[in-house]
C-alpha cells in the first residue's frame, strides 16, 4: 500500500507538519512530567529531579549548532531535511528503547545521559522540521502552518505526560516507553518517510573537507548574531530579557509534579491536570498573541508576568499556614496527608498559572520578533529562543536544590521574585526605529 506524498497538498502540509511537530512534544512530556512524577514515587530527591529536567532542555538551549550540520550533510536524493527527520526519529525510537530497562533510582546519571540523548535528537529534529516548513510553505500558509505546529507540539507533551501517566495504572512502567516509541514510529512511516522534498536550489560546491564548512558556517552564525545584538538598545537589552526568568517558573516544572506525588496524588489525577494545565496553556498562548496585538506587547507582558508570580504565592502561604514546608518522601508509611483546603489551592495555583503561563509566552515570542533586526532575523531570533531554553534548564535545577535547602513556601517566593527582575528590561524593549 502506498501512501500519499503529504507535502504535494496544503492540507497534507498542515497535517505533516502538525505531525512532525507532534514527535518534538512528545519526548518533553514523557521525560518532564511523565518520568519525573514516577521519580519522585519512587523516592528520588527534588534536588536530583530538578537537575534532571533542567539537562532535558540543554540540547534546545544549543539547537542552533546543529544548523550548519543539517545544512551542510544532505542528500538531494533522499531530501535534504527529510533525511535527517527520519534518521533522528529513528534515533529517538532507539535511545526510548536503551532507557526502558535502566533502573533510574539507582542508575540515574545513566539515564539521564541516555534520556540527554533523546532530547538531542528530538531538538535536532527541530531544525531539519524548520528548514523545510520555510522551504515548502507559501506564505499564505505560514501563519496557519506555525500555529498547527506549536499546537502538535503541545499535544505531544499531552500524549507524553498526561497520555503515559493514564496508561501506567494498566500497563506499568516499561511499557509506556514503547507505547512513546510506537507513536513516533508511526509519524515516521505515515508522514516522515512518504513525503517527497521537492529539490531546493543550487549549492555552490565548498571547499575542503565537511567539517570545515560547518565550522564557516558557525562562524557566520556567530558574526551575524554579534552584529544583530549590537545593532541597537533593544537587540542588546534582550540578550538580558532573553536571559532571565519571564515571569514565575515553578508550576509549570519538577516542582509541581514533586508535590502532586507528595500530597498523594494518583497518576490518573496527576495526568488530569497536566492534560487541563496543557490545554489551557495552548488556547492562551494564541489569545496571549491576540490581546497584544490589540492593546500593546509591553503592556500585556508586564501584566502577565506579574500575574504568573500570584498563583505561586497564595500557594507558598497556604503551604506555609499548613505547616508543609520542606519535601516528605512517598514512600514514609507514616506521612502527612495534605488538607482538602492545600489540595484544592494546589489545583487552582496549577490552572491559574497555566492560564498566564500561556498568555505569556504567546505575548513574549511576538516581542522577539518585534526587536530582531530584519537583516538577521533568522539568526537573532534563533539565538533568542535558545537563551529562553537555557533559562528553563537553571530555573529548573536552582529550584530542585532550593527546595532541599529551604522548602516548598520559600522556593516558590523566590521563583516569583526572579520572574519579575525582567520587567526592568521592558522599557528598553522597543522596535528599532526603520531607516
Amino acid at each position: 500500500m502506498k501512501f500519499p506524498d503529504l507535502l504535494a497538498t496544503k492540507p497534507g502540509r498542515l497535517f505533516a507538519f502538525f505531525a512532525l511537530y507532534l514527535t518534538e512534544g512528545i519526548p518533553l512530556g514523557f521525560t518532564a512530567t511523565a518520568i519525573a512524577t514516577q521519580m519522585r514515587r519512587a523516592g528520588v530527591g527534588p534536588a536530583e529531579i530538578g537537575a534532571f529536567v533542567g539537562t532535558l532542555y540543554l540540547p534546545w538551549a544549543f539547537k542552533w549548532v546543529m544548523g550548519p550540520f543539517v545544512d551542510v550533510l544532505s542528500s538531494e536524493r533522499f531530501g535534504r531535511r527529510r533525511l535527517w527527520i527520519v534518521l533522528t526519529q529513528a534515533l529517538m525510537v532507539m535511545m526510548l528503547m536503551v532507557a526502558m530497562p535502566i533502573d533510574f533510582t539507582t542508575e540515574l546519571k545513566v539515564f539521564t545521559i541516555v534520556i540527554l540523548g533523546l532530547n538531542f535528537f528530538a531538538a535536532t529534529q527541530d531544525v531539519a522540521i524548520d528548514a523545510l516548513a520555510v522551504n515548502v510553505l507559501g506564505e499564505k500558509e505560514r501563519g496557519l502552518a506555525n500555529g498547527l505546529m506549536f499546537g502538535g507540539a503541545y499535544l505531544g507533551q499531552a500524549v507524553g505526560g498526561a497520555g503515559v501517566l493514564f496508561l501506567i495504572p494498566y500497563t506499568g512502567m516499561p511499557a509506556t516507553f514503547v507505547f512513546v516509541a510506537a507513536v513516533l514510529l508511526s509519524v515516521t512511516l505515515f508522514v516522515a518517510l512518504p513525503m517527497r522534498e521537492p529539490k531546493g536550489p543550487l549549492r555552490a560546491r565548498s571547499e575542503g573537507s565537511v567539517l570545515a564548512a560547518v565550522g564557516r558556517d558557525l562562524g557566520q552564525f556567530a558574526r551575524e548574531a554579534f552584529r544583530a545584538f549590537t545593532g541597537s538598545r533593544a537587540a542588546w537589552v534582550g540578550v538580558i530579557f532573553a536571559l532571565l526568568p519571564g515571569g514565575a517558573y515553578a508550576l509549570s516544572l519538577s516542582l509541581q509534579s514533586n508535590l502532586a506525588v507528595e500530597f498523594g496524588l494518583s497518576d490518573q489525577k496527576v495526568a488530569k491536570l497536566a492534560l487541563i494545565s496543557t490545554v489551557i496553556s495552548a488556547t492562551c498562548c494564541v489569545f496571549g498573541g491576540w490581546l497584544s496585538d490589540r492593546f500593546g506587547r509591553r503592556r500585556m507582558l508586564a501584566i502577565f508576568y506579574v500575574m504568573t508570580a500570584i498563583p505561586g504565592a497564595v500557594l507558598a502561604w497556604v503551604m506555609y499556614r499548613e505547616g508543609w514546608i520542606m519535601p516528605v518522601d512517598p514512600q514514609w508509611k507514616d506521612r502527612p496527608v495534605p488538607s482538602e483546603l492545600l489540595i484544592t489551592v494546589y489545583w487552582s495555583a496549577c490552572i491559574v498559572f497555566a492560564v498566564f503561563h500561556g498568555l505569556m509566552y504567546g505575548t513574549r515570542t511576538a516581542l522577539f520578533m518585534d526587536i530582531t533586526t530584519p537583516a538577521v532575523a533568522a539568526t537573532q531570533f534563533t539565538a533568542y529562543m535558545a537563551m529562553m531554553n537555557l533559562v528553563i534548564t537553571y530555573s529548573a535545577t536552582w529550584q530542585g536544590h532550593a527546595i532541599e535547602l529551604w522548602g516548598y513556601p520559600m522556593t516558590l517566593l523566590l521563583d516569583g521574585v526572579a520572574g519579575l527582575v525582567c520587567l526592568a528590561c521592558l522599557p528598553f524593549l522597543v522596535r528599532p526605529a526603520a531607516r
